[in-house]
């Protein structure tokens, strides 16, 4: 089966945001367009997207979602990538404060396409990693038709996001979960940094607000039955910003069902492969049985 991505780069490495075009990572550089291929493939079915966070070039977006999906128990459903011109083109990450509009542009070229072409499919659902909550959540605000499931994973976005700036994408998901852990260095010291400024020259609230992905969602919570249960990463598990998406073939899945383990549970969780028991390996391979569980 094709390993089809979405994408809205104009270059491989990092470059401006461009139309929406079709990329099958097994057919690199096909010669024509292949939406009537995709259309078909969705039909009938429902559509799980992914979405790569900042600072991630082309090869790299296709080489972690890729693997992910490899181990995502999602049944019948067709996986889709998306990828994003988030990725950092001036030393040490001094873009981050301009890649909200690269995502904000993303989303809306994205939920054009889909309300254009993906009116065949059973119904969509997403999953995204760090700035791609953004991207997720402005498709879902352009969307013409409801989302059956969200998971945002070390959500680079706003605490506030479900119930301030994203509150209608927000009602149109009939299933958000959310992954967040007070062990994200990124998320600490570079977003606190980051989100204030990028408000002020961009979009968005002036004053300070905690990420969506270290500390969950802000309080008033969005209206149940929306929002899942159950976000909180242990502290012990030291789960830190780049532990959601596997960087390689990962050896073995977890099997299902898995939540969020207790606090002080072991490290590892009870549960781990023993293949995944001797590695960081068991930290996506868990991501992705934490979202394959939340798709039951």
């Amino acid at each position: 089966m094709p390993r089809w991505f979405l994408s809205t780069r104009a270059q491989s490495v990092g470059g401006p945001v461009a139309p929406v075009k079709i990329v099958d990572a097994d057919r690199p550089g096909f010669p024509y367009d292949l939406t009537s291929e995709l259309i078909a493939a969705v039909r009938g079915r429902e559509a799980y997207f992914c979405v790569h966070g900042f600072e991630v070039n082309e090869a790299d977006g296709i080489a972690h979602l890729t693997y992910w999906f490899d181990n995502l128990q999602i049944d019948n459903a067709v996986p889709i990538g998306i990828l994003w011109p988030g990725d950092c083109i001036i030393p040490i990450g001094i873009d981050y404060i301009f890649e909200g509009g690269e995502a904000i542009q993303s989303g809306d070229l994205i939920a054009d396409f889909l309300n254009a072409n993906f009116i065949g499919a059973a119904s969509l659902s997403f999953a995204a990693h760090s700035l791609g909550a953004r991207v997720v959540l402005q498709t879902i605000d352009g969307l013409a038709r409801r989302v059956r499931r969200a998971l945002f994973m070390a959500g680079a976005i706003d605490n506030n996001c479900l119930t301030d700036e994203y509150n209608l994408a927000a009602e149109k998901i009939d299933q958000i979960s959310i992954l967040s852990s007070t062990e994200d260095d990124v998320l600490a010291l570079a977003f606190p940094l980051g989100n204030p400024l990028q408000g002020i020259i961009d979009r968005g609230h002036p004053y300070y607000h905690a990420a969506l992905g270290r500390e969950g969602p802000a309080q008033p919570y969005p209206p149940a039955p929306g929002l899942q249960p159950n976000w909180q990463i242990p502290a012990n598990l030291d789960y830190g910003h780049h532990d959601y998406l596997p960087s390689e073939q990962l050896m073995a899945e977890f099997p299902l069902p898995v939540d969020i383990p207790p606090d002080q549970d072991p490290v590892p969780p009870g549960g781990t492969p023993p293949l995944l028991a001797g590695s960081e390996q068991w930290k996506p391979a868990w991501s992705a049985a934490f979202a394959a569980t939340r798709y039951k």
